[in-house]
This record gives C-alpha cells, structure tokens and sequence, in this order.
C-alpha cells in the first residue's frame, strides 16, 4: 500500500529482510551471474525510483498497490542476494515548488495486517470502527467559514500537488458547506462504477481514471461527473465516531453509509467478505480498522499511526517471473505462446504457467524469460496475464515459429517443426473416434519411436512395432491394436471430424467421393456456407494428403470412403 510510501521504501526492504532466513533467502536467489543480478537490481531499483516519483509528484499511479509492494519485495530480496541491504535509495519526495503545499494535517499512512495482525489489533482495542478501503487518489480538503480554500493532493503525506482549482470543479466536492465551518477533511476521490463488485472485476482501472483526470489542466464535464468523493477521516473533529459520523452526515458526506463499528473479528470479516463480494460505486482494496479515540491531528505524521491499520483483500494479481517461454503449435495451426513461470500463488492456488492466447499478443509484450509480469484469475479459476511490469536487460533468443507456415492443411505428416501440430492432430482424432486410454502421450511416444509419422500411420501398426515405444510393452500394445481396431468401426461423421473437415462439410450431403466433387459453388448453396468456408472446405477435399488418407480408409472398409 503506497500511502506509507513518505517513509521511504527503505524502511520496507529491512522490515522484509529481517523476516527471511538466510537458508530462504538462498533458495530465491536468481540462477544468474552477479553481474547481471547487479544490473537486474538497479533496473528494477529506477523503475520503482519512476512509479514513486509519477505516483507523489503527478499523483498518477503507474502500477497496482499489490505489484508495487511485491516488487519491492522483489528489489529487497535480489539485494539481500548481493549482500547491499545498507545501500538503498531514498523515496523521492515531493519537491517544494510553487505547485505545491503542505497538508494541514498530515496524512497518515497505514500498516498492513494479515488475519493475526487483525485478532491482535482488535484485542487490545475497543470502540473500533470498520471502512471500505476506497481505491482511489487521496485528498485533504481544507475549509474557512464554509468556504472550499484548499485541496492538496496526498503527495508523500506531508506535503502535496496543489489541486485546489481542480477539485472545485468537481461536482461531488461542495465548495461550500451548509454551515460556516472551518475544518480540514481527508478522504478519496474515487472513479465512480455502477454495482462495481470487486472480487469479479480486480483490474478496474478505476485509480488510475481519478488519477489521469486530475493530472489534466482542464478535465471534460463528462470526466469531472466522474469522480466521486469519500471522507474517511475528519482529524479535528468531534472526538467520539458517532457524533463525527452525524456531523459529517449533516454536512452532506456519505461517510456514515459504509462505516460501521465492529466488536469481533467476525464482525471485521463480515464487512470485508461483504465489501469484497457485494456491489459498491467504487472499487476497493481492503477495509480500514480504526478506534474511534485518536489524538488530535496537530500529532498526526505520515508515518502509520497505531489507531488504524489495513486488512487487505487476498491477493487478487502476482508478480511472476517468466522461466521460459513455449510456442505451441495446434490442430488447426495456431501458435500459441505458453509463459513457464516461477510458481506464485494467487487465491490458494499454485500457479506454474500462463497462456499468451496468441502470437500476436506475445509479438506486442515481447516476453522473455526473466520478464516480470502480472497474473490475475479470470473468472477466479483461470490464470491470465495482464501486462509487463517489466523487461529484464538480457534479452533470451527465442525461436519463435513462423504463422505462415502452419495452417488448416500443415503437418498431417511429420516433416520438419511438424512434431507438434502432427502431436495436437492425433489427440483429436483419438478424442474423435472414442479411442479410451489414447491421448497426448502415447501419441508422442509412438512419434518419437518412428512408428507413427502421419495422422492415419497407426492404421497398420504391428505389436513388435508399439512395443518399441518407451512404456509399451505386450499387454499395452494389445490394448492399443484392440483401439485402432475398433477405431476403424466408427462412424462416417466421426471420421469426417477426425480428419479435420472444416466448418460447413456435412455427411449428410453425401459420401467421400460426393463431397470431393462439390465446387465453389456447389458449397456457397448450402446453409451456413459463405465465399470463405466455401475455399476452405475445396482446399481441404483437394488437398494431397487428405486425398490419400482417404484412399487408405476406403481400403481399410471405412464405411463413407
């Protein structure tokens, strides 16, 4: 959580360092060369050095909180690794510039709590309150006699941008309040989502919205409707929560609405597990636990308070390193890039790898391994990568498979790169025909004994012959015949499948011979069956390869051929 970042991220580095074993620490050190490790380190050290500088000085948030904070954890860990634990950076702070001002109030930042950190917490505390963690771009609205004067952005908690001409445009901020009150206000400025609920939709965007639109010299009015406000804290206000929470209430903020006081962790974990999975017009974080005492703000500092902590919610993204990357070539020659990574765990489940989806894809990213990048779940279940977080210096050589040379009509036989779209073939043809116990890898073991080379080279395959496969011995050779045998018994519409026919060719039209002598035209008559599917399926019934195997299953009896 980066509203702690005013101390300076070297007070993290240490604090996490002190919690890890030498052996652990041993164990998580990057397989490579000091040099590089040396030159990795100081990368990822200007990149945080970036992302803290955007984040106080422009108030623009270029990464999540939970990466942030993971590659920090990451910088920590590789410099542990080059034994310079004493040699860290500042925070870049905020420079005084006539852009800027000091908080009236300082903001304070916000230690993190885990389940215990929450139990002890609470059990050394009464009157405590719970909030919603409002992920947005914090502000500190100061009035006199009513009158909006002031807003500042966070900043680095002491000192902020001067967003004064900004904020008053904003329609959820009133410029001026039902009573002449002088009072400093703290709270979020918030990109407003309708129903937002944030266990289904973690990347919203929506920080970064507030923040982009704030960084703009003059947001539209459609922007401006936008942004949304929320008072979290009202530092020199009524000492008891009730009353604050009236008085803030009676000043027209909805601060009452989601701040509810809490007696048990149970209590704590209802509100977040309601938070979490319930619809709010704002995305969130966590939840924020705080007692109601607190000494008065002239006491605050940016550093975290004792009176409040942060629960935040699971891990909803990780930081993963990518330890290789696999272009995987299928049925239909589509090349897909597959990223291996250095497990992480994200929502209990341990995640080793992640697909691209498409070249094109991995074309734009450009990955390589030692690549950073961020993994959410989509749909809680499956892993996805989001983005870059960032680039390692030595860039791996990949051999990256040409598209055109892979297509519906490629690597029925297996010729040169042919290996994995003949292997991705084969699965579906045993899927087709209902072949029980003969998948991926026993393909690939017949492939690599030499004793199956093409699609249909199994057809004629001797025991003697299976048995040179690795794991193939007599009994699983019988089995294996007694399939290819039955296999052959199947339908016509199951082999039709199996060979590949595309999308439009129907075995009710006819048998083989019927379908192969259907033109252009003939094919742009039936249902469904347009200019492109129409050259497809003559390309395919006039194709070599598919003609022989043909010639093979009608010699074989298949029945259709």
């Amino acid at each position: 959580m980066r509203k702690w970042r005013a101390a300076g991220w070297k007070w993290l580095l240490v604090a996490w360092l002190m919690s890890v074993t030498l052996s652990a620490q041993a164990n998580v050190c990057p397989d490579w060369p000091r040099e590089r490790l040396a030159q990795e380190s100081q990368t990822l050290a200007e990149h945080i050095a970036r992302w803290d500088s955007a984040y106080h000085d422009q108030g623009e948030s270029l990464i999540d909180d939970e990466l942030y904070d993971q590659a920090v954890a990451r910088l920590a860990n590789w410099q542990a690794c080059l034994g310079e634990v004493a040699r860290q950076r500042p925070l870049t702070r905020v420079t005084r510039s006539a852009g800027t001002l000091d908080h009236p109030v300082a903001q304070t930042g916000l230690n993190k709590a885990d389940d215990d950190g929450v139990r002890r917490f609470m059990s050394r505390r009464d009157d405590l309150w719970i909030q919603p963690k409002v992920d947005g771009v914090a502000i500190t609205l100061r009035y006199e006699e009513g009158v909006l004067v002031e807003a500042v952005s966070r900043g680095d908690g002491e000192r902020g941008q001067n967003w004064t001409v900004r904020v008053q445009q904003l329609p959820a901020v009133p410029n001026r309040l039902p009573t002449p009150l002088s009072a400093v206000f703290q709270g979020e400025l918030y990109w407003i989502l309708n129903g937002h609920i944030q266990s289904q939709s973690p990347t919203s965007g929506a920080r970064g919205a507030v923040a982009g639109a704030m960084a703009q010299a003059s947001p539209s009015r459609q922007t401006r409707e936008r942004i949304g406000l929320f008072i979290w804290d009202w530092p020199e206000g009524p000492r008891e929560m009730n009353e604050r929470l009236g008085q803030l209430t009676a000043l027209g903020f909805d601060t009452a609405d989601y701040t509810h006081p809490i007696n048990a962790q149970h209590d704590a974990a209802n509100w977040r597990d309601t938070w979490f999975n319930g619809p709010l017009p704002f995305a969130t974080d966590g939840v924020v636990l705080k007692q109601s005492e607190r000494p008065g703000g002239q006491r605050w500092s940016s550093s975290p308070p004792e009176w409040a902590v942060a629960w935040k919610y699971p891990a909803q993204q990780a930081l993963a390193q990518v330890r290789g990357v696999e272009f995987r070539v299928g049925r239909t020659g589509r090349v897909t890039p597959l990223l291996w990574l250095y497990p992480v765990t994200l929502e209990g489940r341990r995640i080793s790898r992640v697909s691209l989806g498409s070249l094109e894809r991995w074309e734009a990213w450009d990955v390589r391994p030692g690549d950073h990048i961020a993994i959410t779940l989509a749909g809680l279940t499956i892993p996805q990568a989001t983005e870059v977080v960032w680039q390692t210096q030595e860039r791996a050589a990949l051999g990256v498979p040409s598209p055109e040379r892979y297509h519906l009509l490629s690597c029925f036989t297996l010729t040169t790169d042919c290996d994995a779209q003949l292997l991705a073939r084969l699965s579906f043809l045993s899927d087709q025909l209902n072949m029980q116990g003969v998948g991926e890898g026993t393909w690939k073991a017949l492939m690599e004994a030499g004793v199956v080379t093409e699609l249909l080279g199994w057809l004629a395959a001797t025991p003697a012959q299976l048995q040179r496969a690795h794991g193939v011995g007599s009994v699983r050779s019988a089995a294996l015949v007694a399939q290819f045998q039955a296999a052959q018994a199947a339908s016509y519409v199951q082999w039709l499948a199996a060979l590949g026919i595309p999308p439009g060719g129907s075995a009710q039209l006819g048998d083989w011979d019927t379908l192969a002598g259907y033109t252009h035209s003939d094919w742009q008559a039936e249902p469904g069956v347009g200019s492109v599917r129409a050259d497809a399926l003559v390309a395919f019934f006039s194709h070599p390869d598919v003609q022989r195997m043909a010639a093979q299953l009608k010699l074989a009896g298949v029945e259709g051929f």
